[in-house]
This record gives C-alpha cells, structure tokens and sequence, in this order.
C-alpha cells in the first residue's frame, strides 16, 4: 500500500515536472494558434519586402506615404517576434529568457495599436484630401517626415515601452517555461478600467470610420456611376476601405471579446486559449500591404474591369 502510494507520488511529480504540462493550450487551439501567425508571417514578409520596393521608388513624401512606411517599420518588428512564438506553439516550452517572452507579447500589443493609429491618420488625410480641404499634404522637406514618425516612436519608446516591460506581468509569479500567459494583471482594478477604455475608444473610432467611408463610398459611385471601375478616384476610395476592413476583421473581434474575457479571466483555463487566438487575428493585419499592392496593381484592375464588363454583357 505504502509502495503504491509513493509511486503515484512520484509520477505526479514527474507529470507536474514535464515543462509541457503547464502548456494551457488544446491541440486545436495550437493548431489555429500556429497557422494564425504562420500566414500572418508568409504573407507579412512579401508584402513588406514588395511594398519597400515601391516606397524606393516615390520621389515625394506625403503623409500617407510616410504613414505607410512606419507601417512597413511596425509590421517588421512583429514578424521578428513571430518565429519565437511558433517555436512556442509547436515545442509547448518557452525555452527562452523571460525578459524575451515579455517583449514578445508586448510586441503584438504594440504593433495593434500603432498600426490602428498610423491607419486613422492615413485615413484622415485621404478625407481632408476628397473634401478639399486641403489640396494636397505633403512633406515639403524629408527632415519634416522624418521628425513626425520619429514624435511617434519616441513617445512609445519613452512612454509605452518603460511601463510595459517593468509592469507587465509583475503581479503574479508566473511559470518559466511558459508565456504569453499575463492574465493574473487582470485582476487589478486600473489595469481593468484602461482596458475597458481601450475597448470602448476602438469601438467607437471604428464605427466612426465606417460611417464615414460609407458616406464617402456612396457619394462617389452617385458621381461616377458611369466609369466607376475605371476611375482612379474609385480605387482611392477603395484602398480606404482596405484599412477599415483589416480593422473590422482584424482588431475589432479581440476587443469584443476582451471585454467578456476581462469579467470572466478566472471562471476556466480555456477561455486563455480563446483570448489568444483572438489576438492572433491581429496580426493577420501584416496583410494589409499586401492587399494595397494588389489592389493599385494595373493588371488587378484590368481583371475587374473585363469582370465588370462581361456581367453587363449577360
């Protein structure tokens, strides 16, 4: 009897002991988890490498070009952190430092909200540019580029990244040999109440967007209902479109959910593995450039055209 209650003892042990057992995560949502960030980094990669390209190629720097290429940096530095977190997901283990695994899952919180933020730029000058408010924005200086995306950078740098790292999953103790785990932060009543205004704000700026490319969108097909497909004013239009898209898709379906996550973080460990994959849609956003280079490419446009032209021949 003694003898067979130290041997459960001892395998109990050993289970607990296997790094692998504190990995919260099913298959499934390792599976989803892996192919998430797989895609985001294949696809990410192409479409930054071919939009540095074209970026090499523009002589003038508007806001929108500068905008895209801090887009180009922030989409960057997340595919860096990406391999980290595969290796994570397939091994089941975070084999590395934990100072590595913090700035790895800040990272992604990081690249969402500069994207959302050079995104709402992006797009508000594009409308300040269709309602004529002002004819042109543009940079007449390099030096002026280069000291406005450098005000963004040094706030983060100086601001965000300080308290992250040294906050960050400071209130509990967490295991070695696992990440991106950071729940137990949930638990303070500041950290939940800058959450719910996040949550609040994205929504709200959101619906606002869409609102407006809505307005914008329709306004135009009254004005060109003829050439529509044909127009470059069109397709302008529809890269703005692009951008509230990968918001809709991409940040607006983890910010939902974090607000029910918030209220229920220690009701069962799955609801960890859901949150996860939530933000593992945000970094589908990588895509984005990818669909921008699509989408102005003279031979996409000549297939919808030709699309377009057969359906009103049937």
């Amino acid at each position: 009897m003694y003898k067979e209650d130290f041997r459960n003892m001892t395998e109990e042990n050993g289970n607990s002991s296997d790094p692998s057992s504190a990995f919260t995560h099913s298959s499934t949502m390792s599976a989803i988890l892996i192919t998430s960030y797989s895609v985001a980094f294949a696809g990410g990669g192409i479409g930054s490498i071919t939009m540095s390209f074209v970026l090499v190629k523009m002589n003038t720097l508007s806001v929108t070009t500068t905008a895209i290429i801090n887009l180009v940096v922030v989409h960057s530095l997340l595919l860096f952190t990406v391999p980290f977190r595969l290796h994570y997901y397939v091994n089941k283990k975070w084999v590395f430092k934990m100072t590595l695994c913090k700035v790895v899952s800040a990272m992604v919180h990081i690249h969402m909200y500069l994207t959302f933020l050079f995104y709402v730029i992006t797009l508000v000058i594009r409308w300040l540019i269709f309602f004529q408010w002002k004819d042109k924005v543009e940079f007449y200086r390099k030096l002026h580029a280069i000291a406005a995306s450098a005000a963004v950078w040094v706030f983060v740098m100086v601001f965000v990244v300080p308290v992250l790292f040294f906050e960050y999953g400071r209130s509990g103790s967490y295991n070695d040999t696992t990440c991106f785990e950071f729940h137990k932060e949930l638990q303070q009543e500041s950290v939940k109440a800058l959450n719910y205004t996040i949550i609040v704000s994205v929504a709200c700026v959101t619906c606002v967007l869409l609102g407006l490319q809505v307005f914008i969108l329709v306004k135009v097909a009254r004005r060109l209902s003829t050439s529509l497909w044909s127009h470059q004013e069109f397709w302008a239009q529809v890269k703005n479109l692009i951008f509230i898209c990968v918001i809709i898709i991409c940040f607006l379906p983890y910010h939902l959910f974090r607000a029910y996550y918030i209220q229920h973080v220690n009701d069962f460990d799955q609801l960890e593995s859901y949150n996860e994959v939530f933000l593992s849609l945000t970094a589908l956003s990588c895509l984005d450039l990818l669909s921008f280079v699509l989408s102005g490419s003279r031979l996409f446009k000549q297939k919808v055209g030709m699309l377009r032209s057969r359906l009103s021949c049937c």
